[in-house]
């Protein structure tokens, strides 16, 4: 597979298969993902790997937690800007609807939406995951180094034959996955990203986003 190929053909995978998926799938992941790029090499990151009896414990402290406080917790950033402007609002929009068109989720259906959205926190199945976290210090320019390292995870996972999926949805559990991981208080839980084999009977994972064509998002100067 080459790079155009992996980033055509990955996606948000959201269901998994029950194959396994152990640390050192996520270790060999790491190894080719850590030489991604970062301003001033400063590699502004700290990546948590989760897989195994450690996810079984996991994923049933959570079940607690989330029984406890079904809400979760006030996010420490905003996942989308609070007034978000045009095209931006109508492309999350179409996102969204899209999806749950996928599954055959009406807009009326509230609940259904709600369950769908609460196997964020199942990681949709999937048997491995990792999550990341940043020095709060950091700014923008680091933060989008971080999205890099992100990115290079899910194309060489993609390579692998692993799918993945990138979750913001974490920000509501970041007080609980501080303390599974016990991260040190100078640095900010930012999102999960589920691994797993993707399971391909499953109708979501067969619905593709939308993107805008290049004369939309580009301008060019010869």
């Amino acid at each position: 597979m080459n790079v155009a190929d992996a980033v055509r053909n990955r996606i948000s995978t959201r269901a998994y298969l029950d194959t396994p998926v152990g640390e050192a799938d996520l270790r060999a992941i790491l190894e080719v993902a850590r030489w991604s790029p970062s301003g001033g090499n400063c590699q502004p990151w700290h990546v948590y790997g989760l897989s195994g009896a450690s996810m079984a414990r996991f994923r049933a402290e959570l079940a607690a937690a989330m029984a406890a406080n079904p809400m979760g917790e006030e996010p420490e950033f905003h996942i989308y800007p609070p007034a978000i402007k045009e095209p931006y609002r109508t492309r999350r929009f179409r996102c969204g609807e899209a999806l749950y068109a996928a599954i055959g989720i009406p807009r009326e259906d509230k609940a259904g939406r709600l369950m769908q959205l609460a196997k964020n926190y199942d990681f949709f199945g999937a048997p491995a995951a990792f999550f990341f976290a940043i020095d709060r210090q950091m700014g923008p320019g680091q933060w989008a180094h971080l999205g890099m390292l992100m990115q290079t995870i899910a194309l060489v996972a993609e390579e692998k034959g692993l799918a993945t999926c990138m979750q913001e949805a974490w920000a509501r559990q970041h007080g609980f996955v501080r303390r599974f991981f016990a991260v040190p208080d100078e640095l900010q839980i930012y999102c999960g990203l589920a691994v797993g084999h993707a399971d391909p009977a499953a109708p979501i994972n067969r619905w593709r986003t939308e993107r805008a064509g290049v004369d939309e998002i580009a301008s060019f100067f010869g």
